[in-house]
């Protein structure tokens, strides 16, 4: 098999993916160790490239039938290592405010727990279209809050705090409606 075929075999595994996103989140947490200008537009490459992972190991995972135990458990836990450790390394770096994050990765949490219950009791924990704006919004504040710097005159820092208050209102949106569609569970 040519190096060419290899390469497209490995970066269409879905369980390859997930765990370059795993991988991914300590990448990010040690460009941001040091920053400057260099190292946050590597680490905003890095979550890029991370996100479009995302969305490319659910699309092969479905599209070629390669589910497996390990993807439907750690796909979610390497989305959210990556967000999570971008989001608190921001905040180390006083770039965003520490209650925003506290609220995002709490409703996360939350949210985690309330799928497991979910899970057990046989019904369908699928995201729905709020926790898929989230998602996006978050990807859309990270990226250009890392990145930081202004380049071309553009205020990289003031779009990622617009659409990271976007993402605050779809987290406590989204976290919300989770918990009421399944609140029935949560009394028994």
């Amino acid at each position: 098999m040519r190096l060419k075929e290899k390469l497209l075999q490995l970066f269409s595994n879905p369980n390859f993916l997930t765990l370059f996103r795993m991988a991914a989140a300590p990448g990010i947490v040690c460009l941001l160790l040091v920053p400057n200008r260099f190292t946050s537009f590597l680490a905003a490459i890095l979550f890029s490239l991370a996100a479009i992972s995302d969305y490319l190991d659910g699309f092969f995972a479905r599209k070629w039938g390669l589910t497996s135990n390990f993807g439907k458990v750690m796909d979610p836990v390497a989305d959210k290592l990556v967000v999570s450790s971008s989001f608190i390394m921001l905040v180390s770096l006083g770039w965003i405010p520490a209650w925003v994050i506290c609220i995002i990765i709490g409703r996360e949490l939350a949210v985690s727990g309330l799928r497991s219950i979910v899970a057990e009791s046989g019904e369908d924990v699928s995201a729905s279209w709020l926790g898929k704006y989230k998602t996006g919004f978050q990807i859309a504040a990270i990226i250009p809050l890392l990145i930081h710097s202004p380049y071309f005159g553009i205020n990289f820092h003031a779009i990622g705090m617009f659409f990271l208050w976007g993402a605050l209102i779809f987290t406590i949106w989204s976290g919300t409606d989770y918990f009421f569609r399944f609140r029935k569970l949560l009394q028994t």
